[in-house]
Order: C-alpha cells, then structure tokens, then sequence
C-alpha cells in the first residue's frame, strides 16, 4: 500500500485528498493514515492539511524498493528487489536466495553489512547512509569459462554509470575495481554457484562509495568517494537505477548478440592499460607493461625481456593506482 500512495503522491502537483486514496486503494481512511505515518517514519516528509489531504514534500536518501523502481526502465535488473537495513553480506544474501530459486536480474541491497567482503577474502567497510551496498543475481545461459566476461561486464556497466551520472572521471582497474585519479571508488566481487558444465547463478557484488566525507586512515590514501570528488553529497537511489539500467545494456547484448565485442568499450576505460604492473604467481612475481586484454578477459602482461604472460586472477599492483 505504501508504495501505491507513493506513486499517487508523487504523481499529483497538488494534495491528494484521503478519501481519494482510501476509494483507490479500497482500504480505510484509518489505513491511509497509518500507511502515510509509516512512510514519515522511513523519512518521507508528507505535509497534511485537513481540507486539502496529503503533499509529498521531500523524499529521504535510502535504498528501498519503493525509491529503487521509482522510475526504473529495466526488464529484468531490479524488477525484484530485496532491501534490508542489515545483512551480513549482499553477495551472501544473494547466494541464499539464488538457492531458493530467486529470479534473474533481483537485487539485494542493505544500508549495513555486517560481514561485507571485497576481492581475496579481503572485509568491505559498509556504514549505513554512506554507499551503496548491493549484489544482482544472475542466471546467464553459458558455460563457467565464459563468467570472467561478466565480471568484466559489470566492471564496465558501473564505470559508465558513474560517468554518465556524476562526470567524475571514473576508470577501470583491471578486472573491475573503479577508481578515480588513483584512488578506489567502487569495488566489485562476482561469485558463482555451477556444476562442471553449467551455471546455476551468478551473484555480482557492488560497492560503491558514495557520500563518505573521509575514510579511515589505513585506506584514506587509497579510498575517495563521489563526495570527496565532486564536493557534493549524492542521492543513492538514481545511482543505482543508472547502474542497473547500464548493466542489462551490457549483459543483454552479451547474451544475445554474437558479434557484440565487450572488450572495445572495456578498453577505452581500463586504466592499467599502458602501465607498469606486478602480479604474484605462486613464487614468481611477474612485473612488465600491460599491453591487452584478450578474449577470455585475461589481462596480458608483456616483460622486458619481451615475454607475454596472460593473467587471469590474482592482485594486480598497477603503477599511478592506490600508491603503487
């Protein structure tokens, strides 16, 4: 009911009376009004007059699922939306719904996590009000040796998002971190559940910093948020609607279009292109230039001796990013 009474508010430049929402809604006027406190209580702030009805005033920042599809265009991404105040992961979350049969393209999303997680095992700092702490559930129809494209996807979807939606000069570290001058902005981790010849889901994580005004010190060097950037203090809802708009773009023509080339795009953002990089091998520590990334998403790494190693995971320390 809520999120009807949302729609009806933000739809009318005037007040809308109770009685015109209680006859729509086929519910009480008593119904109404707890239903509008119970939307002041999340932060909505709904003028009311006893002549005139209800004025919607202000909307509050939060990632619910009434202000997440409040405008969305997408088919699929974020059609179903889980959103919780806290969870001990998103990616985690997203994993025990995916085994309970979540349909594709659901989003999970928390103002906290408890136990959120980056790349190598690594925790994720997730305060509530200051990012966006979100996974999307994937059921893409092809073999585990093709998900590393979709980690790539994302990476690309995010970055052009951020872009488009607040102009900082948002890049690609390789695979899919996003980073601003040197520092690191969004950070995403793609787990999957499969079987040896097929993929039951896929769940990509996505944290993005948002409104932070500082970071802790033992990653202040390392870390900046679109606050820090643009000096301005960002609604996340419209954020995460441009993402997921982004990312069915992507993954669409991924799965759908033969002839759609993923790597062109990705790399006219990637910034470790170009660079000197270093990547660990069991003992051996690879270090040369960046030349390409090849078909299977590998980024290839040429040595001074004139050696080409194609890197598939692992962390890569990439010079002018995070102090390297």
């Amino acid at each position: 009911m809520q999120e009807e009474i949302l729609r009806m508010l933000r739809e009318s430049k005037t007040y809308v009376s109770g009685e015109q929402l209680s006859k729509q809604l086929g519910v009480s006027r008593s119904a109404v009004w707890k239903a509008i406190n119970g939307l002041r209580q999340e932060g909505y702030v709904i003028e009311s007059s006893t002549n005139k009805g209800y004025h919607l005033e202000q909307v509050p920042d939060i990632v619910t699922a009434c202000e997440i599809k409040n405008g969305l265009t997408t088919h699929s991404m974020g059609q179903h939306v889980v959103s919780m105040e806290e969870v001990d992961s998103t990616n985690e979350e997203a994993k025990r719904q995916g085994g309970a049969g979540a349909p594709d393209g659901s989003l999970f999303l928390a103002e906290r996590q408890s136990s959120g997680k980056g790349r190598l095992g690594r925790s994720w700092s997730s305060l509530p009000g200051e990012g966006i702490w979100m996974s999307v559930l994937l059921r893409p129809d092809i073999t585990p040796y093709e998900v590393a494209k979709i980690t790539l996807i994302a990476g690309l979807a995010v970055c052009r998002a951020l872009r488009s939606a607040s102009g900082v000069d948002a890049r690609i570290k390789w695979p899919n971190d996003i980073v601003v001058g040197g520092k690191k902005l969004v950070g995403i981790l793609t787990e999957m559940a499969a079987e040896s010849d097929r993929i039951n889901y896929v769940v990509t994580g996505i944290g993005i910093n948002v409104n932070q005004k500082q970071f802790p010190e033992e990653i202040s060097a390392k870390a900046t948020s679109l606050y820090l950037e643009t000096k301005t203090p960002w609604a996340r809802a419209p954020l995460v609607r441009s993402v997921l708009c982004e990312l069915e773009d992507f993954y669409d023509r991924f799965i759908t279009e033969a002839s759609f080339d993923l790597l062109i795009p990705y790399k006219e953002l990637c910034v470790s292109l170009g660079r000197q990089v270093s990547v660990q091998r069991g003992d051996q520590t690879i270090t040369g230039t960046a030349v390409d990334i090849n078909s299977k998403g590998e980024l290839v790494i040429q040595t001074k001796e004139g050696n080409l190693f194609p890197i598939n995971s692992g962390e890569v320390a990439v010079q002018g990013i995070y102090g390297a």
